[in-house]
């Protein structure tokens, strides 16, 4: 009876691995018009990363899924994609994660790294950290693939942020004196559905022209963004702290740029106190999007919508700053 139970059991945990197995590696599709309307695309993204899948803890099964599902969306695009793995300690033990790089390439051979981390910490459902960011990503990434952009552009979802920007240290360590020299600046986004303002970060002084290009556009288009208006000494006007996924890089002498919500004038006034009504979200279990939309309606959408159209313009004209490299 034991050793038929077994069987049985064995047999049907199979089945049921080689489904879920099947159902990974199927790319989700969405109706392409989606694309064409700002935010629309990035907030299927969000939904599936948050409901679908979860919790994406760095080594988890999870965030393995969320890596195939970035790849699939990556696939689905069109960009020439892949897979960068590694492995890193904690407590003794080795934790396996990923990178999952996507190219396209524009009129110059020279190139701009945009990036945003996929895992998420254990508790909540990492909807602003960090969907909302890779949501951005590729809804960015098939808004431009037809789009002959002035540098070629490097799409990195990196795996492990959460335990110590795992995934952009080791591609940054990986690069080559050539690949910095030859990349103009790197454009990370973490945490962009819920702070109570959007914000953009640079570099301090020529190196910030990243920044200064993205504000140039936010002017232009009306957008709702500004930049960290520097009431904390340790945190000059226009920067932030090197806590993300744009530390690795700024470390490696490539300027950087940043896209953020949150509010810099409560707290600590060190950006790390998202709100006003709720204090931070991100790391606790109101990271949902039920809770965001419940506690923010419309707030959601608005941050996509505008991250998205600022993403797409900065990557479009990149170019038109005199203080790039």
């Amino acid at each position: 009876m034991k050793s038929k139970f077994m069987f049985s059991f064995v047999a049907l945990l199979f089945g049921l691995l080689t489904i879920v197995g099947a159902a990974s590696a199927q790319t989700i599709t969405y109706k392409p018009s989606l694309a064409h309307k700002d935010g629309a695309m990035a907030y299927e993204h969000m939904k599936y990363l948050t409901y679908e899948i979860g919790q994406r803890v760095a080594g988890s099964p999870n965030e393995r899924l969320a890596e195939q599902y970035i790849k699939g969306q990556f696939d689905r695009i069109g960009l020439k994609t892949k897979v960068q793995p590694f492995t890193y300690t904690s407590r003794g033990k080795q934790i396996s994660s990923s990178n999952v790089i996507a190219y396209k390439p524009g009129k110059s051979a020279k190139q701009i790294i945009v990036g945003a981390h996929y895992d998420s910490v254990s508790v909540g459902r990492g909807a602003d950290d960090n969907a909302s960011g890779v949501g951005v990503l590729l809804e960015v990434a098939e808004v431009l693939k037809n789009i002959n952009t002035p540098y070629s552009i490097v799409f990195i979802a990196f795996g492990a942020e959460e335990p110590g920007l795992k995934g952009s240290s080791y591609y940054a360590n990986h690069m080559t004196s050539d690949e910095i020299d030859n990349t103009v600046g790197m454009i990370n986004m973490d945490s962009l559905a819920v702070g109570d303002h959007m914000f953009v970060y640079g570099d301090e002084g020529e190196a910030g022209f990243i920044r200064e290009q993205a504000l140039a556009i936010v002017n232009k288009k009306k957008l709702n963004v500004g930049t960290n208006p520097g009431l904390n000494p340790d945190y000059p006007a226009g920067t932030t702290g090197d806590w993300s996924d744009h530390a690795p890089f700024k470390a490696k002498g490539i300027p950087y740029g940043y896209l953020e919500s949150t509010n810099w004038e409560i707290g600590d006034l060190d950006g790390y106190t998202q709100t006003v009504e709720h204090g931070e979200v991100w790391h606790t279990p109101n990271d949902s999007i039920d809770f965001i939309e419940n506690a923010y309606p419309g707030r959601i959408q608005e941050h996509l919508s505008t991250f998205s159209v600022l993403l797409t313009d900065l990557l479009k004209f990149m170019d038109k700053t005199s203080t790039s490299k």
